[in-house]
C-alpha cells in the first residue's frame, strides 16, 4: 500500500518533559498528523498525565478534530513506579511555581473536559476513520498497547505501524542497572506486546542517549527562537536538568521520546536492524531488562525478528532537526 502523506499519527503518552517536548515537536512538524492522543500511567499517575497532556494542548497549535482519552491507572501486574524525582511532582517540571516579571503564573492551569473519552475509543475511532493508515507511537509504558491486544485486537492489527520509545540492549538503563523505564513500569505489557506479530519498531536508549543537550546548550536555542515554546522548553527542563548534573552526572537531557517522534517524521535519521527481542517479567535485579538475539546461528537455531531496531541515528541532522522544531526561527 502506497503512504500517504503527512503520516497519521496517534501518541501514547505518560508526560513527561520529553514527552511534552515530543508532542509539541509532532504538532509542528509538517510530516505528521495528529489525529490522536491518549494517556497512560508512567512517569506520573494517568490523571496527572491527562492534565499535563491538556496543558501541552493549551500551549500548542492543536490540530482540528483531534482526539484525546486517557488510558490505563496502573500496570497489568506491577504496582506503579513514577520518575516524579526527574519530572517533578506535576510531571511538567513544576510549571506551577514559574512566575512572569509580574508575579503571576506563566502557565496557568487548564480546565478538563467534564467527559473524557477512554484510550481504547479513540484507537477505534481513529482506526474506523483512517484504516490501514494510523502509526501509533507510545512513548510510555506499553500497558495501552497490552490492553488493547486483549480487548481489541483488531484495532491493534489495523496499525499501520507502531513505533515503541523503551529498552536498552546495549548501554546502561536508566531506571535500574540494565533496565529502561518503560520496560521496567510494565514489563508484563511489553511481554505481551513483543509476542503479537505487531510491525514494530523499537527506539532504545542506545541511540536515545546520543541525542542530548546541555542546559547552557538548550538556553542559548531558546534565546535564538523568537517562539514562545522555547521558552516553554527551558522552563519545563530545569527539574530534569538538575537531576541529570547532581545525580547522573552528565548534566545533558537526553530527547529520548522526540526522537521516538522523529522516527515518524524521517526515518533516514536512524539506521534499523531487524531483531529478536525479549523483555525480562520478573527478577530481582533484571526486571524490564530487554535482551536482543545477537548470536551467531544458522537461521533455523534463532528465534525469527519480531520488530526492528534502531541501531543507529544522525546525531548532527537529529539535533538540527528538534531545534528548528522546538526553537523555530520565526
Amino acid at each position: 500500500m502506497q503512504r500517504s502523506f503527512p503520516t497519521k499519527v496517534i501518541i501514547d503518552t505518560d508526560p513527561g518533559v520529553d514527552d511534552a517536548l515530543a508532542i509539541l515537536l509532532a504538532l509542528a512538524s509538517p510530516e505528521l498528523e495528529v489525529v490522536g492522543l491518549t494517556t497512560v500511567c508512567g512517569n506520573v499517575p494517568v490523571g496527572q498525565a491527562t492534565k499535563n497532556l491538556f496543558r501541552i494542548l493549551n500551549l500548542a497549535k492543536t490540530p482540528p478534530g483531534l482526539l484525546v482519552g486517557q488510558g490505563a491507572a496502573r500496570p497489568l501486574e506491577e504496582d506503579l513506579v513514577t520518575a516524579e524525582q526527574v519530572h517533578g511532582n506535576d510531571g511538567l517540571g513544576e510549571l506551577d511555581s514559574v512566575l512572569t516579571d509580574e508575579g503571576t503564573p506563566r502557565y496557568p492551569q487548564v480546565r478538563l473536559p467534564s467527559v473524557l473519552s477512554t484510550a481504547q475509543d479513540v484507537w477505534n475511532e481513529c482506526v474506523r476513520r483512517y484504516p490501514d493508515e494510523v502509526t501509533l507511537i507510545t512513548l510510555g509504558p506499553l500497558t495501552n498497547v497490552a490492553l488493547a491486544l486483549k480487548v481489541n485486537p483488531l484495532t491493534v492489527q489495523k496499525f499501520r505501524s507502531v513505533i515503541v520509545m523503551g529498552g536498552a540492549l546495549g548501554v546502561p538503563g536508566n531506571i535500574a542497572p540494565a533496565a529502561e523505564f518503560n520496560m521496567y513500569v510494565d514489563p508484563h505489557a511489553a511481554h505481551r506486546v513483543f509476542q503479537a506479530a505487531l510491525p514494530l519498531t523499537l527506539i532504545p536508549l542506545d541511540v536515545t542517549t546520543r541525542v542530548g543537550v546541555t542546559r547552557a546548550v538548550l538556553r542559548a536555542w531558546a534565546a535564538e527562537s523568537r517562539d514562545p515554546l522555547g521558552r516553554l522548553a527551558t522552563d519545563m527542563t530545569g527539574k530534569a536538568f538538575a537531576f541529570a548534573e547532581k545525580i547522573e552526572g552528565h548534566g545533558r537531557v537526553y530527547f529520548h521520546d522526540p526522537v521516538a517522534v522523529l522516527t515518524a517524521v524521517d526515518s533516514s535519521l536512524l539506521r534499523m536492524e531487524p531483531l529478536h527481542v525479549a523483555v525480562e517479567m520478573v527478577g530481582r535485579v533484571s526486571r524490564g531488562v530487554t535482551i536482543a538475539d545477537r548470536r551467531a546461528r544458522t537461521p533455523e537455531e534463532t528465534a525469527s525478528p519480531n520488530m526492528r531496531v534502531a541501531v543507529d541515528v544522525d546525531v548532527e541532522r537529529t539535533l538540527s532537526l528538534l531545534r528548528s522544531r522546538l526553537c523555530p526561527w520565526s
